[in-house]
Parts: C-alpha cells; structure tokens; sequence
C-alpha cells in the first residue's frame, strides 16, 4: 500500500514490538522507526530481530534487539528493564506476539490449544505487566501512551476449527474493552487492532490438512493484506492527537467475506 503517513510524527517516542522477527511484527517495527521512534523489536529468533535493526539502522532509524520468549514472565520484565536502560521510557507498545493452530476440537490437539493460551493468552499478559509501569509514567509525565494488541477477525467471526484460537482473539478483544475503562481516565489509550487475511507466515503454521487448504485457498483467491497494511493501521493509531484514541479497528481485504 502507499503510506499515508508523512515526516516523522512518532519523533521522541519509544516503541516495543512483541512477535517482531517477521510478519506483521517486523513491518510495524520498520514503520515506527521510519516515522521517528526508537524501537526494541522482541522475540525468540536472534538473527531475524539483528537483521531487522540492521534494516532500521541502515535507512536511519534506531532500533535495539531484544531475543526474548514472551511465555516467561521474568524475561519479559528483564525485557523492560533493558529498554528503559536503552532507550528510555516505552510509551508505544504493539503486543503482537501470537500463533495460529487450528484443528477440530474432536481431534484433541491439546499441546496446540496449550501453545495457542500460552501465546496469545499468557504472552500478551506478560507484556501488559511488564510495559504498563512504562505507559503509565508516560502518561502521567502528558505524553501520548499507547497499549496496542493484535486481535483477528476471527474474535468475532464463526469459523469451523478456529475455536481455540478464536477463544484466544476474543479474549483480547474484550479485554482491550476492559482495559480502556480503568487506564483511558489515566490517558493511556488502549487499542485493538483485528486483520482478516494476511500474507504473513502465520498461516504455515497450520497443520490441520482442510484448514490448510482453506486458507491457502484465500489466499489464492483474494488480494489480501500485506503486513505493510497492518503497519500503516498501528503506526496512524498512535499518530492521531493524545485525546482521540481509536478503540477497535477491523481491517480486511476487501474481497473477503468471510
């Protein structure tokens, strides 16, 4: 997509991206930094984050790297810890880190409804826990604070085999609700973000043969999008005036129907 953002309106701010090492994660990290923040970019694998602040670094952005498994609640305080260190006080934070594993809940995939809890459950509180101190003191010293989760559109849509994954997705979103009661009156703006279909790795990581199929079916049959659009959707949430926050935005292609 072409960007619609222009200069550098996130200039002085501080961003953490979770899940940074590719996909939407990775383009959000590269359109924060190019817009002026300075950017901690999280996740398991060392070399895709080096490669991604080498990137930033190269088109004059700055960005630190932190390898960090978002499930332990004590690497992701240590996380914080270091960006305050680095970087200084987080007052954007993109809590992005997820997984998508879907099966028939007949089949009992357990250890895949674990992995998708642990993840998009318990990661997504770790990270809360951990950068909320940082949001809150952004926020009391008057600058704009932004908690800002990825969600999907499967939080709201009925599909077959999504279950536990979409149990996870709506967990987010009324949460993102919940949040925005007890922090909005504190001026932190607290958001959710929820994408249809995007050509992301996320997809590869479905093991379910007809669930498979149907996405790479999507995918195949629509012009979805790009994690350069989710990127552009984040980067204008926390661009728009401190006292405007925009709560819940769903994005789609605009082919899909379901």
């Amino acid at each position: 997509m072409s960007t619609l953002l222009t200069g550098t309106p996130l200039a002085g701010r501080v961003a953490v991206v979770s899940g940074a090492s590719s996909g939407i994660g990775a383009a959000t990290a590269q359109r924060l930094a190019g817009l002026g923040a300075k950017v901690a970019v999280l996740a398991r694998r060392k070399n895709r984050l080096d490669e991604l602040v080498g990137s930033i670094g190269a088109a004059g952005g700055t960005a630190i790297a932190i390898p960090v498994d978002v499930t332990g609640r004590d690497a992701v305080h240590a996380a914080a810890a270091q960006v305050a260190e680095q970087l200084g006080t987080a007052d954007l934070v993109f809590n992005n880190a997820g997984v998508q594993l879907v099966s028939g809940i007949t089949e009992l995939r357990l250890d895949d409804w674990q992995r998708q809890i642990d993840l998009n459950i318990t990661g997504v509180m770790n990270v809360i826990g951990a950068f909320l101190p940082h949001l809150n003191a952004a926020a009391d010293a008057g600058r704009p604070a932004d908690l800002i989760t990825t969600s999907s559109i499967a939080a709201t849509r009925i599909l077959e085999k999504f279950s536990i994954y979409s149990g996870t997705k709506a967990y987010i979103s009324h949460l993102t609700r919940l949040l925005r009661v007890e922090l909005g009156p504190r001026n932190v703006r607290v958001a959710t973000i929820e994408p249809g279909m995007v050509d992301t790795e996320l997809p590869s990581h479905v093991t379910d043969p007809d669930a498979s199929r149907l996405m790479e079916g999507l995918l195949n049959e629509i012009d979805p999008l790009q994690s350069a659009d989710v990127a552009e959707t984040v980067a204008f949430i926390a661009s728009v005036p401190r006292h405007v926050n925009l709560t819940e935005i769903i994005i789609l292609p605009t082919a899909q129907a379901i």
